[in-house]
């Protein structure tokens, strides 16, 4: 069983910048599929990025495409998200996901990933 944690949200000015964290354990999470979804208030959840696999390859929706970057560290068991000229439609609560098994034509898909964390929430307001 994989457990997530997300930590790193919070308020930020427009044009500021945040970093989450995804801390995984329990998986093997050099192999591991991990992604960020986030969901604004009275909207679904949408994807924002994923790292696929162990390979490295990176995928990023359109409305951060440019301004935010996913990593990882094994060492640390823990997926990153960088975000950039953060923006106030930016604004949600940030979730991490992750799986050992999905496709790549899936990753966009809340269905695919069998793990999910609490949420972090981002605030992006003047």
């Amino acid at each position: 069983q994989v457990q997530l944690v997300e930590s790193g949200g919070g308020l930020v000015q427009p044009g500021g910048s945040l970093r989450l964290s995804c801390t995984a354990s329990g998986g093997n999470f050099r192999r591991d599929t991990m992604a960020w979804f986030r969901q604004a208030p009275g909207k679904e959840r949408e994807f924002v990025a994923c790292m696929f696999r162990s390979g490295g390859h990176t995928y990023y929706s359109d409305s951060v495409q440019g301004r935010v970057t996913i990593s990882k560290d094994n060492a640390k068991n823990t997926a990153y998200l960088q975000m950039n000229n953060l923006r106030p439609e930016d604004t949600g609560i940030y979730y991490c996901a992750a799986s050992s098994t999905i496709i790549l034509s899936n990753i966009r898909n809340t269905q695919g990933y069998a793990f999910w964390g609490q949420g972090t929430q981002v605030t992006v307001s003047s």
